[in-house]
């Protein structure tokens, strides 16, 4: 028990009075609780009870069953779900994912020790205060990620929590404690065993953290072996030229961190590099050399986008990204114009974010020469959105319409020549009215 003080949604206080008033436990658990103690509020509301799921069905008018096998009802107060849980034993675990079966039980300890961390393993509600049987507030106050009980059972358990271990260390800014941290090293290959669409979600969570940068502790312990093998060769990689200090991993870290959390831009940075390890060559002078890595980069981004089963739209704008990623260019605002072109006016913004997280995470060699080039290139995007200046088809002042009117006959030529316009005022803005396009037709 504890003097913590948490304030409980109205619903929830409500279905926890009800289950009480009928002679029940019930509380709020896990992440709820340990967000309040964090002082951060929680997404969502888990609520645990002694009731079996037919009894606590039978005590609201509006229930549905979500997880009725593993004891999960959904209350509906107020237009809102609340998944209330009777205490649970669970059975053996034949996938590293779920229990064959699942006991109900009226002791809440047995329910919370079968939880992955003592911070998610503690239970509350206004009349007993906090009940932490584990030592998670402890664990919390000292920043600690600790399996409950034995961490090779935890992960055996379901191996999704070695994943989970990391990311909430990234998430909370903690560190993993040893045992826990021998457990994940020891059952990091039961990961395979994990659909990919469930590692996708854990991966998302811990790029978008405060510490990406975790993820080197992922390579240390065996955990991206076995799902990202490409970051376990890029930390495999060293880079001997004047332009890095670091490794192509460690450098791949660094970027990631000097960027904001956004997924599309923590994505590219982990995978921008991806494609040096198999294009590096050393010259004569021991130079590395990683001629047309961003090619090769956006190819593995691409594999590896699918087989972790992104959508479309994530992979689109990452393999563009990381295909320009290197993308230099003297600060002249036809060539600011020429590439708002190639790489899209959506995605210009995002450019700019790679190319100064990606050159902050290089050597000072040279920085203040591509960071002065950068700020001019910003300088005069930001001129050429100002006078809303052409640099796609759609702003262009003539139209495949303008050009059959004109005498053209529809085609294929249509296309081109609309191309070839654009390209005149890609050089010369001010060309572009429907009377100097015109002008440029021989027909």
């Amino acid at each position: 028990m504890d003097k913590l003080k948490i304030n409980l949604p109205k619903q929830v206080n409500e279905i926890i009075k009800v289950l009480q008033e009928h002679g029940y436990e019930a509380y709020a658990v896990g992440g709820c609780v340990r967000d309040s103690a964090l002082g951060r509020k929680p997404e969502d509301w888990d609520i645990t009870t002694s009731a079996t799921p037919e009894e606590t069905k039978a005590l609201f008018h509006r229930t549905f069953d979500t997880g009725i096998e593993h004891g999960t009802v959904t209350v509906l107060l107020d237009h809102e779900g609340f998944e209330v849980t009777t205490y649970r034993v669970d059975g053996d675990y034949e996938d590293n994912r779920h229990p064959k079966e699942v006991t109900f039980t009226r002791n809440l300890r047995e329910d919370l020790l079968r939880r992955d961390f003592t911070i998610n393993a503690m239970a509350y509600n206004e009349k007993d205060g906090l009940v932490d049987v584990f030592g998670g507030m402890r664990d919390l106050e000292a920043g600690v990620i600790r399996c409950v009980g034995n961490a090779r059972q935890r992960f055996s358990e379901d191996a999704l929590r070695i994943l989970r271990g990391v990311r909430f260390a990234a998430q909370l800014g903690f560190e993993i404690e040893e045992d826990t941290r021998s457990g994940m090293r020891e059952l990091a290959d039961t990961l395979q065993n994990i659909s990919a669409e469930r590692i996708q979600i854990e991966l998302i969570k811990m790029l978008t953290s405060k510490r990406p940068g975790l993820l080197k502790d992922a390579y240390d312990l065996g955990i991206t072996k076995q799902f990202l093998p490409e970051f376990d060769q890029m930390m495999e990689t060293d880079q001997e030229t004047p332009h890095h200090m670091y490794n192509v991993g460690e450098h791949t870290l660094h970027a990631m961190e000097n960027i904001r959390a956004d997924k599309i831009l923590r994505l590219t940075m982990l995978m921008h590099d991806m494609g040096k390890p198999k294009m590096k060559t050393i010259d004569a002078n021991g130079r590395a050399h990683f001629k047309k890595h961003a090619v090769e980069s956006e190819s593995i981004a691409k594999n590896v986008l699918r087989r972790l089963k992104f959508d479309n739209d994530t992979l689109h704008k990452v393999c563009k990204l990381v295909c320009y990623h290197d993308y230099r260019m003297p600060a002249e605002a036809a060539n600011v114009r020429k590439a708002m072109n190639k790489i899209g006016e959506d995605l210009f913004p995002y450019y700019m974010e790679v190319r100064r997280a990606d050159v902050l995470a290089q050597s000072l060699y040279q920085r203040e020469e591509k960071l002065s080039n950068l700020d001019a290139i910003e300088k005069l995007y930001c001129e050429i959105l100002e006078k809303k200046q052409c640099v796609s088809l759609k702003d262009l002042a003539v139209t495949g319409k303008d050009l059959i009117e004109a005498g053209m006959k529809p085609g294929k030529e249509i296309g081109d020549k609309l191309e070839e316009m654009l390209g005149i005022v890609l050089i010369n803005p001010e060309k572009n009215t429907k009377e100097a396009l015109l002008k440029t037709l021989h027909i």
